[in-house]
Order: structure tokens, then C-alpha cells, then sequence
């Protein structure tokens, strides 16, 4: 497809006067969906690419060929970015926890460490990165616990993650600084989300935003829910993002295997999730700074082959072949009547 074949209402047009309209993209997605990207959305974040392990394997050794070249693209195109992540206890190297003889460090030694790594990457970045996930996933799944087991809290204990926000302020003081997590409009996750962002404002630390990361199905959460945790993040008085958008077409637990192609019937319910869903974020778009879908197009998912091997999924607005779907659809249908 050639560039500026396509015809159908822009995306970040429809939403112009509410929010960014974003998409998490790689190195080989700013290829192959590049006409699709600089059409629909204003916005990227880096899948993977800034994640401590891709740009800081080795304590002496940082790489970020890959990066740069995301940042060049949204340069390119004029679009905004995202930066995702700076602390989180999945994709970081073990060194930094680590000592030569494989020991913990102590508190000093990870801190310094850490202020050393912020320093590079958000300085870096600070004219093209507007935004930074700066503490990713730190709360427990289930029960009472407020914090997940980690390194980072056996280490430093829970002041890490206001550590983590001072350092990025003082590396970038434009950015604007997020806590980032999943499941994040599940009541009981959701309270302990409020409880730790809450408490990090009493501390006096430099925190901005709320993302939701919003990996959401044809049937999970529910409507009710979503509502309600917008409107107890909202009360904070932070912004709030949908950072890691997308809707899968089955429920977490289901096993089948059996789709080659969304059926129609999924493909419409789909599109209603999606009209709803849109409907209630337009309707918080004083709290709401952006959606950033997880993605562009069903050719790449990170939910292909996940939790179930060897299974595709279809959880965006554009099909295979980069064209719109129904929940499109709907939603250009959507915005005329507005």
C-alpha cells in the first residue's frame, strides 16, 4: 500500500478535541504499518525498546540503536511520544540487582545505579519524550498485600518508587511522570492503585498521571467498572491515560483455538464494546490526556500466541491488512452524530 492511499476519517482527527490518539510500536511495525501509523495517530510508545533490559544490558553498556530509531519516526511524522518503562521487576537486567559475586546489592548501590540509568535515558530523550511510565506493575494481583514481591522491594523497601520519580523530575522536569499498571479498573486492584498513588502525593512526589494500561476483553471489565475507576483516579486531581489499550476477543480463561478469522458475530460485538467504551471516555476528557491503543493492526499482536499458544487474536480497530473493522466503523458513525 502506498502512502496516503487511504480515505476513511482519521482516528486522531475523530478525537481531536478529547485526547492523543497513540499506538505502542517496534522496530519493524514502524515499517510495515507506517502508512497506517502516520495517518491514524499522533501518538507512539516503544513496545519494548526502552525497557531497561533493551537499552541498559550491561552495567557499562547501553544500546539504544532501536529506540532511537522510534524517535526518529515520531519525529518524522510529528507525533508525540510516550516513554515506557523506567522501573518495573519484568525485562530489567540482573546486574543492576546484582553484585560480582551474584549477592544482592544494598539500597545505596541500587539507588545510585538507578539515578545513573535515569540520568542517561530520560535526558536523552527529554526533547522527544513528553511522558514517562516511570514505575511499572508494583502492585499485587490478589489478597491484602498492597506490593508485589520484587527485587526492588527487597532491596529498598517501598520508598523505591517515590525514588523513581524524584530521579526522573530531576533528569526531565518537562516530562510529565506516570504510575503505570493492569487490571486497574478490578475493584479490589483498582483501591490498592488509589491507596499507593495517593500516598506518593502526600510524600510531596512529583507524580502527574494515572495510566490504566486498559488490556480489556469482549467481556472484561465491566462497563460500571471502568466508570468507576476513572472517577476514583480522576479524584487524585492527576491526568489520566489509557496506555496500553487493546480488546481481546475472548475472555482471560477461554482455551479455544478453533478461529482461523473473527467470526461477524464477535467482529460486532467488538464493535460495540469498542462505541461503548469510547463513549465513556469521551464523556472524562478533562481527566483523559490520551489512548494509546497496545498496537495498530491485527497483523501484530502481542496477544497472538497469548495466554494461549499457537492462537490469533484480532483486539484492533484495523484488520490484517491495516483496513478498518466494524468497531471502526462504529466509531467514525459515532463521531458524526456528536
Amino acid at each position: 500500500m502506498s502512502m496516503n492511499r487511504r480515505s476513511e476519517p482519521r482516528l486522531k482527527d475523530m478525537f481531536a478535541q478529547d485526547f492523543l490518539i497513540g499506538a505502542a510500536v517496534n522496530p519493524r511495525t514502524i515499517v510495515t504499518q507506517e502508512e497506517l501509523l502516520s495517518y491514524h495517530f499522533n501518538s507512539i510508545t516503544a513496545e519494548n525498546e526502552m525497557k531497561f533490559v533493551s537499552v541498559h544490558p550491561l552495567e557499562d553498556t547501553y544500546a539504544f540503536a532501536e529506540a532511537d530509531a522510534l524517535a526518529a519516526f515520531a519525529r518524522k511524522h510529528g507525533m508525540k511520544m510516550r516513554g515506557h518503562t523506567l522501573v518495573w521487576h519484568n525485562q530489567t537486567t540482573d546486574w543492576l540487582f546484582e553484585d560480582k559475586n551474584g549477592q544482592l546489592v544494598d539500597k545505596a548501590t541500587l539507588y545510585a545505579r538507578l539515578k545513573s540509568h535515569i540520568d542517561t535515558v530520560v535526558t536523552r530523550y527529554q526533547d522527544d519524550i513528553y511522558a514517562w511510565d516511570v514505575v511499572n506493575e508494583v502492585i499485587a494481583d490478589e489478597g491484602e498485600e498492597l506490593l508485589r514481591p520484587s527485587k526492588w522491594l527487597e532491596i529498598a523497601g517501598t520508598e523505591f518508587i517515590s525514588k523513581a520519580f524524584e530521579y526522573a523530575h530531576e533528569a526531565d522536569p518537562k516530562a510529565q511522570l506516570f504510575y503505570n499498571d493492569y487490571n486497574e479498573s478490578h475493584p479490589n486492584k483498582r483501591d490498592k492503585i488509589y491507596k499507593l498513588v495517593k500516598s506518593l502525593l502526600e510524600q510531596g512526589t512529583p507524580i502527574h498521571g494515572v495510566g490504566l494500561q486498559a488490556h480489556w476483553n469482549l467481556y472484561d471489565p465491566h462497563l460500571d467498572d471502568i466508570r468507576a475507576a476513572i472517577e476514583k483516579y480522576a479524584s487524585l486531581g492527576l491526568q489520566l491515560q489509557l496506555t496500553e489499550l487493546d480488546v481481546s476477543m475472548f475472555a482471560f480463561d477461554d482455551k479455544r483455538k478453533d478461529l482461523t478469522q473473527p467470526p461477524a458475530e464477535l467482529l460486532e460485538q467488538q464493535a460495540e464494546r469498542y462505541e461503548k467504551m469510547f463513549a465513556i471516555l469521551k464523556e472524562y476528557r478533562e481527566h483523559i490526556t490520551a489512548v494509546t491503543f497496545w498496537g495498530a493492526a491485527d497483523d501484530y499482536t502481542w496477544l497472538d500466541h497469548f495466554p494461549v499458544r499457537g492462537r490469533k487474536n484480532w483486539p484492533f480497530l484495523f484488520d490484517e491488512l491495516h483496513q478498518p473493522k466494524p468497531a471502526f466503523e462504529r466509531l467514525v458513525q459515532r463521531s458524526a452524530k456528536a
